[in-house]
């Protein structure tokens, strides 16, 4: 049996309509562009189960050098996607599970209101 519009209500009229914000957050933003290079996202398997590893370890096990593995950490870490701690001279990188479970929170309730 079909629903005439009125008993269904007015349709949507945007991501708005239902509370969520009309576009994504800026952190979420970075989060999906951290995430959308092949080299970060084998970089990011590496945290498998809690790892943490400086940036000569990460370029060692990706094959790319220090400095592309630091440029691509600083995009990860914009992103919320890992964070670090330096000991001395030393920077450790891990992830960041609560800046990804926000953004994706944050990007879940878009795409339901969305679509």
């Amino acid at each position: 049996m079909e629903q005439s519009t009125s008993e269904l209500g007015p349709p949507p009229s945007g991501p708005q309509s239902q509370g969520a914000p009309a576009e994504l957050a800026e952190e979420t933003h970075e989060f999906l562009k951290a995430l959308g290079s092949p080299t970060r996202q084998r970089i990011m398997m590496l945290f498998a189960q809690g790892a943490e590893l400086s940036v000569g370890q990460i370029a060692e096990r990706v094959g790319i050098s220090q400095a592309t593995a630091s440029q691509q950490l600083a995009l990860l870490r914009r992103g919320r996607v890992v964070t670090s701690r330096r000991a001395g001279k030393t920077v450790y990188y891990r992830a960041d599970r609560e800046g990804a479970l926000t953004a994706l929170t944050d990007l879940r309730s878009y795409l339901l209101t969305c679509c």
